[in-house]
């Protein structure tokens, strides 16, 4: 088997030897999993029931989650995140009709709403995180969205995001409360975040439905999440809506280390965030000594972002001065490195981590981008948008025309353009000023 790229290319990278900061949670760490998974790679057998038709094992384990998570009911998927937010979106509009979206999303909600035929009411978050990152959705504007908007179907937010700052999920809970509308989370990077200190998690502070991303934070094989369901109005045709999305061969071994990770959060979660909690405050307090900028305000206590444009390096840069010291970081753009830390990070993972940011060089900082062009006027609906015949342009071409995919320069990680909104000139500098050169367009 000499011909092997892809399983050759994952046994270089574990040569590599270089500390995980990055997904999967479990960090491939002795202990964190049994390693007898494969070995229990099964199919639906009499004895080890069956996904979406759940009344045996898999039940027990998704009613041992929902316990877990103070929930009416949690699924299990292991379809990953977007599996959870597909059924979130069918559950709450299953006839189509108007969401309420923050703009900072995933790209499989926008496929979502496409599928599922959703007009979005687009809600720009407020730049009140620090320089080149979105921010975060303010209940007030929630509130006038709704005003303006009564027949929206829900409302759906990401919190936190990818760089770890959080909505105020309470304030926005109470505010879809008074108004009688579900709230939906996209909750990808905080499955854990009911465990640390403050439980920061968006069912705990009163969303309606969250999709969990389990594999991102925990000890779980990746594709592995969560749809916990708050709101008893969606319990009963949660399984079908999933059922409409999901492969009908889902993977036991990602399954059983969803009911595994429940178990070892059940005994061992808080004490093992609260240590985590500790270990990354000093890791900041050390990027902060060194000039290193921070996102401002409520973030997830466990996500390292580091804004190393603040001391005149990018964070492409940065990135690269982790891997000589061997650290391997989840994500880098023009202004932030992200490094996802989880308790099966050892003591010797974060000394690579606390030398490579002692051995950053020191500049005088670099110039943020400018702010987020108007949200573009919409022409037709995603779905429409998406599923229509397209044709890829220049930059220069598209002025006027309707955009037929999401652009998203990062930083700051919201879409500047989204498929079905006319392109504005504003939108085409911006976009430019990234280094954008064309885009699909409608026909």
């Amino acid at each position: 088997m000499s011909d092997t790229p892809l399983y050759t290319a994952l046994v270089n990278h574990k040569n590599c030897n270089r500390a995980s900061f990055h997904t999967p949670g479990h960090k491939c760490a002795a202990g964190a999993l049994p390693q007898d998974l494969l070995q229990l790679d099964f199919t639906e057998l009499p004895d080890t029931d069956s996904l979406f038709e759940a009344s045996g094992a898999i039940l027990q384990a998704e009613q041992a989650a929902a316990a877990l998570f103070g929930t009416k009911r949690t699924l299990i998927s292991s379809g990953g995140c977007t599996l959870c937010i597909q059924t979130m979106l069918r559950l709450a509009a299953p006839n189509g009709g108007k969401i309420i979206a923050g703009r900072v999303l995933h790209r499989s909600a926008v496929n979502a709403m496409a599928l599922l035929g959703l007009q979005p009411i687009w809600v720009l978050p407020r730049q009140n995180a620090g320089d080149s990152l979105a921010g975060r959705i303010c209940a007030q504007d929630i509130a006038d969205a709704i005003a303006q908007n009564p027949d929206a179907k829900a409302v759906y937010l990401t919190s936190p995001d990818y760089f770890g700052v959080l909505s105020d999920i309470s304030a926005i809970s109470t505010v879809c409360k008074q108004q009688d509308i579900p709230l939906l989370v996209d909750n990808a990077h905080g499955a854990h975040l009911m465990f640390t200190t403050q439980n920061l998690h968006p069912i705990t502070l009163g969303a309606s439905m969250t999709a969990c991303s389990a594999h991102k934070t925990l000890p779980v094989l990746t594709g592995g999440a969560w749809l916990n369901i708050a709101d008893s109005r969606f319990v009963d045709a949660a399984k079908d809506a999933m059922a409409l999305f999901g492969s009908t061969s889902p993977s036991y071994p990602i399954m059983a280390s969803l009911d595994l990770s429940r178990a070892w959060l059940s005994e061992h979660g808080a004490e093992a965030y609260r240590k985590l909690e500790h270990t990354v405050a000093e890791l900041k307090q050390l990027a902060a000594g060194r000039g290193i900028a921070l996102p401002q305000g409520v973030v997830d206590p466990t996500r390292i972002t580091l804004n190393t444009a603040s001391i005149g390096l990018t964070g492409i840069s940065a990135a690269e001065v982790f891997r000589q010291m061997g650290v391997e970081p989840e994500y880098a753009d023009a202004a932030h490195v992200v490094l996802i830390a989880t308790p099966f990070n050892t003591k010797a993972d974060f000394d690579r981590l606390i030398a490579a940011i002692r051995a950053f060089p020191i500049a005088p900082a670099l110039q943020s981008r400018a702010v987020l062009p108007p949200l573009p006027p919409i022409k037709v609906l995603p779905r429409q948008a998406i599923f229509g015949q397209s044709e890829e342009v220049s930059l220069q071409n598209a002025q006027g025309r309707i955009a037929a995919q999401t652009a998203c320069p990062c930083p700051p990680g919201v879409p500047v353009v989204m498929p079905g909104e006319i392109i504005a000139k504003e939108v085409i500098e911006f976009l430019q000023g990234y280094g954008f050169f064309a885009i699909k367009v409608l026909k």
